[in-house]
């Protein structure tokens, strides 16, 4: 029997009390067990599949979570008992799934909310989602309704509810996800004197309902208590948003139904609610569909058509403006659609970016050589290693020297005070002096020929010297490559390791040789951190996308040709991603992103040896001596059959306390702790890095990186 309720509609008799809705927390032993020996119950007790998976979860639990007393709580309308963790591992494991889209810290900021949702209907899809997520710690539910079969298309409900309140037929499945998800319930649903109580407290109301009377009234207690009132309607996915809580005067419904007040809507007909409908759904903005079934209600259909889809939708909707709100993004009041056959009627085949391959304009073939001498000195001069390929150098030829310049636009933050570039323009004054030597045309070389930063770094002087040490090393150096091939572990035999180590000796520089593996691994992890700081922070993830060069897309003339990293597809796709800001933003907001170091830490943990170039001191013309011994090294580690990778780290050239603060001002302390590590591991002492390098048994390259064109370097004076 069911008698008229104030909001419009019928209201049950039948008496609804908690023991029909909310689970009981069986903590006396004996009630358990008089529960577990009772024949009509069913046992449900998956405890040690929960315990395996907390365990599994990354990273791991503390103790505190692993030791949490389980629970036993009592489902009367199911008729069993279930065996869960308790309260904060059960939260933790269930709400795993929702990181990083909800990191942890704002799902416990969540928690804290009170949710209240009016109008069981579409309002029962929506407050199963937000429990889904777990974005609230007490959700309150009203509706006065009683499930009919009607109702079944769009509430995921069953035969077994029908006849069963709206609110308690939610609260139970509610119930049954999340026994510690506080909800209650308001089954003889909202008279216009209990609004306020209902309210009180409440950080987020939804509302749902059909009475228009009823709409108004929730506004109304919305603006008075201050509350953000979310409303959807699953006609094009329209979702309404009226922030109360920002604009405490704002007109209710957006103005839309005028001056009306809750009195005079109450007990409207559905025929008769239709004019005011579509008065807060805008006429034009309609579906045809549903424009068309409101001149037919009453007539050949019921009501408005709802669908179950459309419903899943708008609690999707509703559930990403609940977190807006609670998290204090910004959400201005007014409406939107989220109408998916518009969406879909725009629907376009996706345009497959290309795979980098071979191609005919670059090879593992170097650059040929000019037989002209002083030609010959300036082209292996343009053929050095630089950092990202950037090439920091400007050559100015004449009849006597060959002059190199440190070009201040081809750096970047990680060449700190300049000390990479001039360990690269060192490197391109060896390879000129073993060309010359090679055409018999050495002279003699200067570092800082004139005394001044803003003159030459290095001079090259043409001669008549013969040097056949050097003159040995020209072929190996025009063949001289970065090789990124993964290596496997092979030990090094001392007789290289001597020869390594004598070549950086032969430029006054030290090369720190380690290959124990527990230090090897360990430094893998360290180069590992040091990229994810590269890419979470966002001036030195710019300049080492802008440096990484796709064919195709970018001129190949400078920078590193992404061929030249010998990634499979796999990880060409993962770089594809890690070059986007907004994920690099996501990650760094969430310090996360260790899988970002996967690629250096998988090279260093698999090389053969780690060489470490040191300098004694830390002046301009040490780094350009520095890189004169790395270039020697170098070629001599290729002669031996040896590959080589540079490796750098983004402390390489700090050696100032505030370089670290240049570097990356939200990580320079732990930049500071990788370089003491470093330091500790490689026991480099107080020396100065002038550059790292993987070396290992690898097959041949596959590409090699190509050289601005003479004629943009070179300069004839």
């Amino acid at each position: 029997m069911a008698v008229d309720h104030p909001g419009g509609g019928r209201v049950s008799h039948r008496a609804v009390d908690a023991e029909t809705w909310r689970p009981r927390h069986v903590d006396d032993p004996n009630e358990l067990t008089a529960l577990r020996n009772d024949p009509t119950i069913d046992v449900i007790d998956r405890i040690d599949q929960q315990q395996r998976d907390l365990r599994r979860l990354l990273p791991p639990p503390a103790q505190e979570f692993l030791d949490e007393p389980t629970r036993w709580y009592h489902y009367p309308w199911r008729r069993s008992v279930v065996h869960v963790l308790g309260p904060r591992s059960f939260q933790m494991l269930r709400s795993d799934r929702n990181r990083n889209k909800i990191t942890t810290v704002e799902q416990q900021r969540l928690r804290r909310l009170t949710v209240g949702v009016v109008g069981l209907s579409v309002g029962h899809a929506i407050a199963h989602t937000l429990a889904l997520e777990g974005i609230c710690g007490q959700l309150r539910l009203a509706d006065f309704d009683e499930i009919e079969l009607s109702n079944l298309n769009r509430i995921p409900g069953t035969v077994f509810d029908l006849g069963v309140n709206k609110a308690v037929v939610a609260a139970r499945r509610i119930a049954e996800l999340d026994p510690y998800l506080d909800v209650t319930i308001e089954p003889q649903g909202l008279a216009l004197e209990s609004i306020d109580d209902f309210m009180s407290g409440m950080d987020i109301i939804i509302e749902e309902c059909d009475s228009l009377d009823v709409k108004l009234a929730v506004r109304s207690a919305a603006r008075r208590h201050g509350i953000p009132l979310i409303m959807e309607t699953s006609d094009r996915g329209l979702l309404d948003v009226e922030r109360y809580d920002l604009e405490p005067d704002r007109l209710l419904f957006h103005g839309l139904l005028g001056d009306s007040k809750p009195e005079e809507l109450m007990g409207l007909s559905t025929h008769d609610k239709v004019p005011h409908v579509l008065r807060t759904l805008e006429p034009d903005e309609l579906s045809p569909i549903m424009a068309a079934s409101m001149t037919e209600v009453d007539e050949t259909i019921t009501t408005w058509p709802q669908l179950g889809g459309d419903i899943s939708l708008g609690a999707a909707s509703v559930a990403t403006a609940v977190r807006a709100i609670g998290l204090g993004k910004p959400l201005p009041s007014g409406r939107v659609r989220v109408d998916l056959p518009a969406i879909l009627a725009g629907i376009t085949s996706p345009e497959p970016e290309s795979v980098p391959g071979q191609s005919e304009d670059v090879s593992a073939n170097p650059e040929p050589a000019p037989a002209e001498a002083h030609a010959a000195v300036v082209h292996a001069a343009r053929l050095a290693p630089s950092g990202g390929n950037t090439q920091p150098w400007k050559f100015l030829v004449s009849d006597s020297a060959v002059d190199v310049h440190l070009d201040p636009d081809q750096t970047s933050t990680l060449d700190v005070a300049f000390r990479g570039s001039y360990v690269s323009i060192g490197a391109s004054l060896f390879n000129a002096q073993v060309a010359a030597a090679r055409h018999g045309v050495l002279g003699k070389a200067e570092i800082f020929p004139e005394g001044s930063r803003q003159a030459p770094v290095a001079r090259l002087n043409f001669g008549n010297g013969e040097e056949p040490e050097l003159a040995a090393l020209y072929d190996s150096m025009l063949q001289r490559v970065s090789n990124r091939h993964l290596t496997e572990p092979i030990p090094l035999p001392d007789h290289v390791l001597a020869a390594l180590q004598h070549a950086a000796q032969a430029e006054d520089a030290e090369a720190i040789i380690v290959t124990d593996r527990a230090r090897l691994t360990e430094l893998a992890e360290l180069f590992g951190e040091s990229d994810r700081i590269r890419y979470l922070t966002p001036k030195l993830h710019t300049e080492l996308m802008r440096e990484l060069r796709w064919p195709g897309r970018d001129s190949l003339d400078w920078g590193l040709d992404v061929r030249t990293l010998e990634l499979d597809r796999s990880d060409l796709a993962k770089l594809r991603v890690a070059r986007r800001e907004d994920i690099m933003a996501v990650l760094a907001e969430q310090d996360l992103g260790r899988a970002l170091g996967e690629s250096s830490r998988d090279r260093i943990a698999g090389t053969s040896g780690l060489v470490v170039v040191t300098l004694g001191r830390a002046t301009p013309a040490d780094y350009v001596r520095g890189g004169m011994a790395i270039e020697r090294l170098w070629i001599r580690a290729e002669q031996l059959g040896l590959s080589v990778q540079v490796m750098s780290p983004v402390f390489l050239y700090a050696v100032e306390d505030h370089d670290y603060d240049e570097l990356s001002e939200r990580y320079s302390d732990r930049l500071r702790e990788l370089r003491r590590q470093f330091d500790h591991l490689t026991g480099i002492g107080g020396r100065h890095i002038a550059l790292t390098m993987r070396i290992g048994y690898a097959p041949g390259v596959s590409m090699r990186s190509k050289r601005l064109p003479a004629d943009q370097t070179v300069r004839a004076v």
